[in-house]
């Protein structure tokens, strides 16, 4: 029995990047033999362990067979006679296809540590086509590392979609991959592979036809990358995502429908639809009155969601790429919510001796509080 350390622990490590997680494969043993050293057996697809101790992931070394269309569709073979090569070559992309041994010695068939060297996201073998999830896997290490794609890679990951192999793909699974690449360094090198691949107009037709339209696409790429340096967090990202959509026939719709099929969290969803109705007054904060400006925070929900209206502001200054303009509006956008919330609205609700006075006092007051911080009439 040979343990070895496998994928992207060994890719991070060459990368000199910190390790979060270990895997391991396991040659020449079977699952009576990890069970009477005390692993754990987790998998359910195929035979995995957690270390007694450590409880990091050891995987019996297997192959695959492709048996039906999409990511479920395989065949697991696992068994002592799997060598290490051959498990490396069920793998997505090269630089994942790496091992090392308790020695520390680097095993890298298929070349990954030289695409590392270059750049490169390059498939191990034609077995990629045989997974559609790796297509938006792909795409994920474009947005992480910068990676450029293979040429006959990317001509691979075409005829997939030609194929009809992106329409098997699942909404979670693609959430889930979509989601992790709008928390990477550079996303709209996601969404660009996707779309240059044909892959995008499969999993999000509604975002792949507004950005069809002039100026769309490069304006929303911007504010993604903008978005991701400043570390703004998903649903901020997710949302300026969304803003694509403002140029559709029905913006609203559009984006539910969007996120109806990647089955979005909520707050990332109520968050797009936030900015898709909120974004103009926003951006016109810097020339609206008190009392315009107070309306705009009321419909925001703000004095129950503070949190909220920050990460509209959030990605209503991505969305501009962090024009001067937009921060004069956030500033004053701000100012009115402070001064407004310094009313105190149980003093009104006491002092008011009629009940259904006290919501028009309040706005009264706040209105006037906001004047008065903001020197207008």
């Amino acid at each position: 029995m040979k343990v070895y350390a496998v994928g992207g622990a060994v890719r991070d490590e060459l990368l000199g990047l910190p390790v979060k997680d270990r895997d391991y494969v396991v040659v020449g043993a079977t699952p009576e033999d990890m069970t009477r050293l005390g692993y754990k057996p987790v998998g359910k697809d195929f035979p995995v362990f957690l270390h007694p101790r450590t409880h990091e992931e050891y995987a019996l070394a297997r192959t695959e067979r492709k048996t039906a269309r999409g990511y479920r569709g395989f065949q697991v073979y696992a068994a002592p006679d799997v060598t290490l090569e051959q498990d490396l070559s069920r793998r997505d992309l090269t630089i994942n296809a790496m091992a090392r041994d308790r020695l520390g010695r680097l095993i890298d068939p298929y070349g990954g540590s030289a695409d590392l060297k270059h750049g490169v996201l390059r498939h191990v073998s034609p077995a990629f086509a045989e997974d559609p999830v790796r297509i938006l896997r792909v795409a994920r290490f474009a947005a992480r590392f910068g990676f450029r794609v293979a040429p006959a890679t990317l001509r691979l990951m075409r005829a997939m979609v030609a194929a009809g192999e992106a329409d098997a793909l699942v909404a979670e699974r693609v959430w889930q991959e979509l989601a992790v690449g709008l928390m990477e360094p550079a996303p709209s090198k996601m969404f660009a592979l996707l779309r240059q691949c044909g892959a995008l107009a499969r999993v999000l037709p509604d975002l792949a036809a507004a950005w069809t339209k002039r100026g769309q696409y490069a304006r929303a790429q911007r504010a993604l990358d903008y978005a991701a340096a400043r570390g703004f967090a998903l649903e901020v990202r997710y949302a300026v995502l969304a803003c694509a959509l403002a140029s559709a026939d029905a913006p609203e719709r559009a984006l539910r429908h969007m996120s109806t099929r990647l089955r979005a969290p909520a707050d990332a969803r109520d968050l797009a639809v936030l900015v898709l109705r909120s974004r103009e007054q926003v951006d016109a904060g810097a020339k609206l009155g008190a009392e315009a400006l107070l309306a705009l925070l009321q419909s925001c929900d703000v004095w129950r969601r503070p949190a909220r209206f920050e990460q509209l502001l959030q990605a209503a200054e991505s969305c501009s790429a962090g024009q001067e303009r937009n921060f004069a509006a956030q500033n004053r956008l701000r100012a009115a919510l402070r001064a407004a919330r310094c009313v105190d609205a149980g003093a009104i609700a006491r002092r008011e001796a009629e009940p259904h006075r006290i919501a028009a006092r309040l706005r009264s007051a706040r209105v006037a509080a906001v004047k008065s911080a903001l020197g207008s009439d």
